[in-house]
């Protein structure tokens, strides 16, 4: 039995793709966990989409895509800022026109290339048996970040995760701390998009953390039983991928969901 679970991870890219995908899980599971707090898992998910057009124009222009990926997280943190402040609609509102504006404007312009729908695939759901070095240490990077302001801003992010007036009256600013959590959950696509893909990062974002909000109060401990159960879904996932020959991606998402349902 213990053979079944090893013999993948005796290729070198198995090897990549568990590291990128348990770096995935570790960023996810830290911002995730303020996310499932604070009920942003929309935003989440639109961050995951409108990550596209960057993606899709540095494709065509020959940039990194990384580079793309990240300037269309901000183009998108700054369009939902600008509805909500100048529109006076609710956050969901703004969210919601960007996230279908970003998506289909990300599908028309990868459509202009010669190879749309394999590339497109790519984009969305990512290709983990193919993660670099290169890819590991922008991940690594991306992790340190995550870690070290999460720990940083605890004070701030806990106080408007659980009364934002009250965070005011204290003088932490929140909204300098939505800001850079949304920043935050930017950071956990981008990075994770080439390892999972920007559909499927979503999982890893909200089932881990959500599985751990069932099982732990301490928002500390919900992120390390997070991070837990993602790398454990991440290496699960890749096993039954290799042994059954599924999409590894779409499998390493679908577990995290399923062990949210276990546990609940």
């Amino acid at each position: 039995m213990l053979d079944w679970f090893l013999d993948p991870f005796q290729y070198g890219f198995m090897q990549r793709a568990l590291l990128g995908g348990g770096l995935a899980a570790l960023i996810c599971a830290v911002v995730g966990t303020w996310v499932v707090l604070r009920g942003l898992a929309f935003m989440g998910d639109a961050l995951a989409h409108g990550v596209l057009p960057g993606i899709a124009l540095a494709f065509l222009w020959g940039f990194d895509l990384t580079l793309g990926a990240l300037a269309s997280a901000a183009l998108m943190v700054a369009g939902i800022n600008l509805v909500n402040r100048r529109g006076h609609l609710r956050e969901d509102t703004g969210i919601g026109l960007l996230f279908v504006g970003m998506l289909a404007l990300g599908v028309i312009i990868i459509s202009r290339a010669p190879t749309f729908s394999t590339e497109l695939t790519g984009f969305l759901f990512g290709n983990v048996l193919g993660v670099t070095t290169g890819d590991l240490t922008a991940q690594a990077g991306a992790a340190v970040l995550t870690v070290g302001l999460a720990t940083l801003l605890y004070r701030p992010f806990l106080a408007l995760a659980f009364n934002p007036d009250k965070a005011a009256l204290l003088g932490l600013r929140p909204r300098l701390a939505n800001l850079v959590l949304l920043a935050l959950i930017a950071v956990a696509v981008v990075s994770s998009f080439r390892a999972v893909g920007t559909l499927l990062v979503f999982g890893l974002l909200i089932a881990p953390p959500a599985a751990a909000s069932l099982l732990v109060r301490r928002v500390p401990t919900m992120m390390v039983t997070a991070a837990a159960l993602g790398v454990g879904s991440v290496a699960l996932g890749l096993v039954l991928s290799y042994h059954y020959d599924t999409a590894a991606g779409a499998t390493m998402a679908g577990v995290a969901v399923l062990v949210f349902f276990v546990v609940l």
